[in-house]
């Protein structure tokens, strides 16, 4: 009996390990200036997931979108470089935005 409980426990605690390390799952954007008129911007998460579909959006500083699409099959996105402030929205969804505040880009 005392090596079933043993063994239940493990399996419990190894149940919590695991739906921990499930949780751990951090959205990253970086965002660069291809000196081409063009920003280019990379996302993923930190478990090494693809950020393939995953929503992005150019707004400016009243939060009017300006441009929008999805992270291509490489988790990167290309945009026209807008003339004003802007700032890019990675959205993966509740809890897991990016923003990137246009004035941080560089080449």
């Amino acid at each position: 009996m005392k090596t079933f409980k043993t063994i239940m426990l493990t399996i419990a605690g190894a149940s919590l390990l695991m739906a921990g390390a499930a949780m751990a799952h951090t959205p990253l954007c970086s965002c660069y200036d291809n000196g081409d008129g063009t920003i280019t911007c990379e996302g993923g998460f930190s478990d090494g997931s693809s950020a393939s579909g995953v929503e992005i959006r150019i707004v400016d500083k009243d939060g009017k979108v300006l441009n929008q699409g999805k992270m291509d099959e490489d988790s990167e996105y290309t945009f026209d470089k807008p003339d004003s402030d802007y700032k890019v929205e990675f959205d993966a969804g509740p809890g897991h935005v990016v923003e990137v505040d246009g004035s941080e880009i560089t080449e």
